[in-house]
């Protein structure tokens, strides 16, 4: 098994054996340069003793002896000096033993020479051929140490021609080393890329190493038979996903459809037969029954279907709760139940009789109440699957929901009848019944007149009857007027100046109409109870003021109030609150139905003032109103 090596461990492997190298060869230069160093100061010093040597001689021969002895010393420290070398620059007599051989030679003539230089007198005698032949002993020496400079010199110029020639090697080396380790791989990579980049998904890279580009090829390699795999398989996935997109697009149009038609059915006769139609062409049944359940829960009816045969339809239009669904269910994971029709599994026997051979019952419910269920009927096993199942679900509670809005609106419709009928009674009760009562009163009283022969009695009173007939008479227009009156879209403002129109009509008395502020509008039930209070007002001007002049004043901001003005007669309201004032009392109750308060301020010769103020949510103090001339300031 190959030991992985990794791409930093060859690089440094690498290194530390060049780097070696190149210490070696240094070291070898730095040792050869001390060695060249070193036998140049012995040559300079060995020249030295030739030197000295001649001076000796001079100073010998003209009697120095002082000189003599000084240059004698000299000649000694430098002998000396070659021997030991000098430890604070590079000094030494290269060539080992056979250096210092002939060092040590030089030593033994010097040391055999100087005794017989000096004489008793202390005058020195020195032969001339001896300083001769110590001169040429002493080059002979020089020449010798030469001769090991010149090869260590040598040698030098090979360790640095060597060097270089490491240098370029190693440089090859190096690129050579960098071609395998890091542009090969490189280039193999960039092949494989360039051939999957070219559609060719079977193109790999040889793995050739252990270390991180051989890691790289091999996850290449794997992603490109990743990607290969893909490709192959991309075709047949791309149509399983497209089946399946589908398969949600149309039950996305289905959900949509019978939600579109669920909000738009007016009845439900026609809710329930247009569901039955949709949802067997979703389901792909054979047959389909609508069934509604009763309020006890104990019978089931049969409120559309389609596909069945008549006699079956017919003879389940009101079935009892276990007279029918044959066989048990199917366990399963929603409330959608399959139920296998089995040949003697139902007391009726419709299905099997029909052919059908499975059933799927799916529940309507609404709040967790059971409304009914949808019956969905195959000759064969049920086509549908889970997802299928929840679908149909679904479609289930938005027909409850549809059957709720229906049942709703049909209550609400009820509501508002039965509203308008009780809003009736009241305005016949508080105004026509008690013009009937008085006129009933007036005839008994003119039986009694008649009785008596009470001709001016029977007068009078006819003269009631005819009054009373007549205002009943303008009580029942007044009536149809309030209940034609309507607000538009919200606009109050219009209302009134309808309501205005049609007093200055009846009535001849001129009518103003302002409006200042802009508030937000009033609920509509609000609106209906103000108008028929302001109406009422105006009925009350009409028939008891005598005024020449009215005035309606609305303001919107910043809370909604009414004001109607007439210059009239006027009265005392506490004086006067008796039955003669029903409009008054009409007014009190409506505000009193509606949440609004209603102030009515006159006197007699004054003119009346009827202020109607709707509450905010938070109410703030109220301005008091004093009465003044009612028409002035217009």
């Amino acid at each position: 098994m190959r030991q992985r090596q990794t791409l930093a461990y060859k690089l440094v492997r690498t290194g530390i054996v060049f780097l070696a190298v190149a210490l070696g060869a240094i070291g070898l230069t730095l040792w050869v340069s001390w060695q060249l160093e070193g036998g140049a100061a012995a040559v300079n010093e060995a020249g030295r003793m030739r030197m000295l040597m001649y001076r000796i001689a001079a100073d010998a021969a003209a009697g120095r002896a002082a000189d003599v002895a000084e240059q004698a010393a000299r000649m000694e420290g430098t002998l000396e000096l070659l021997r030991v070398g000098d430890p604070s620059r590079p000094l030494f007599i290269p060539g080992g033993a056979s250096g210092r051989a002939e060092l040590a030679a030089l030593r033994a003539r010097w040391d055999a020479w100087r005794p017989g230089w000096r004489v008793d007198t202390g005058t020195p005698r020195i032969a001339l051929a001896d300083a001769d032949t110590w001169v040429r002993q002493v080059e002979s020496f020089v020449s010798s140490i030469e001769r090991r400079l010149s090869f260590w010199t040598t040698l030098l110029r090979a360790t640095q021609l060597t060097m270089v020639a490491l240098a370029i090697l190693g440089a090859m080396l190096l690129l050579y080393a960098s071609h395998l380790m890091v542009l090969e791989p490189l280039r193999r990579l960039d092949e494989g890329l360039g051939a999957i980049r070219n559609g060719d998904f079977a193109a790999r890279v040889a793995v050739t190493s252990t270390d991180e580009f051989g890691d790289l090829a091999a996850g290449f390699n794997a992603m490109a038979e990743r990607l290969q795999t893909l490709y192959e398989t991309l075709e047949a996935k791309v149509t399983e996903k497209t089946a399946h997109l589908e398969i949600e697009r149309s039950r996305l149009a289905s959900l949509y459809d019978v939600s579109a038609f669920v909000a738009r059915a007016e009845h439900l006769d026609a809710l329930a037969q247009g569901f039955v139609a949709r949802i067997r062409r979703i389901a792909r049944a054979d047959a389909v029954a609508l069934r509604w359940t009763d309020e006890p829960g104990q019978r089931s009816l049969m409120l559309a279907h389609e596909g069945l045969p008549t006699t079956f339809a017919n003879e389940e239009q009101c079935i009892a709760h276990g007279d029918c669904h044959c066989g048990p269910a199917v366990a399963g994971s929603t409330p959608t139940r399959v139920i296998p029709i089995g040949a003697a599994g139902s007391a009726l026997g419709h299905c099997g009789r029909a052919g059908f051979g499975t059933l799927v019952s799916v529940p309507v419910a609404s709040h967790q109440r059971a409304l009914g269920e949808i019956d969905l009927f195959y000759r064969d096993a049920d086509p549908l699957d889970e997802e299928e199942h929840v679908l149909l679900e679904a479609l289930a509670s938005h027909l409850a929901g549809g059957m709720e809005s229906l049942r709703a609106a049909a209550a609400e419709k009820e509501a508002a009848i039965a509203g308008e009928r009780t809003l009736l009674a009241q305005e016949l009760h508080d105004s026509i019944a008690q013009s009937l009562a008085f006129l009933k009163i007036q005839v008994t009283l003119l039986k009694t007149a008649l009785t008596r022969a009470d001709a001016p009695g029977a007068e009078r009173t006819l003269a009631e009857i005819d009054a009373g007939v007549r205002e009943c008479y303008s009580d029942v227009r007044e009536l149809l007027l309030h209940f034609r009156t309507r607000t538009v879209a919200g606009d109050i403002g219009q209302a009134l100046r309808t309501t205005l129109q049609k007093f200055e009509h009846q009535s001849g008395v001129p009518a103003e109409l302002r409006i200042d502020g802009h508030g937000v509008p009033l609920p509509a039930d609000l609106q209906v109870q103000i108008l028929h209070m302001v109406q009422e007002a105006l009925s009350n001007v009409r028939k008891h003021a005598g005024a020449s002049k009215v005035r309606v004043h609305v303001v919107e901001a910043p809370q909604w109030r009414f004001e109607i003005v007439d210059d009239g007669r006027g009265f005392d309201p506490a004086a006067d609150a008796g039955a003669n004032h029903v409009g008054l009392r009409i007014m009190h109750e409506r505000a009193e139905r509606a949440g609004i308060d209603v102030e009515v301020e006159s006197r007699p010769g004054h003119g009346t003032r009827v202020i109607v103020t709707v509450p905010r949510a938070a109410p703030e103090e109220e301005s008091t109103h004093e009465l003044a001339d009612p028409i002035a300031g217009r």
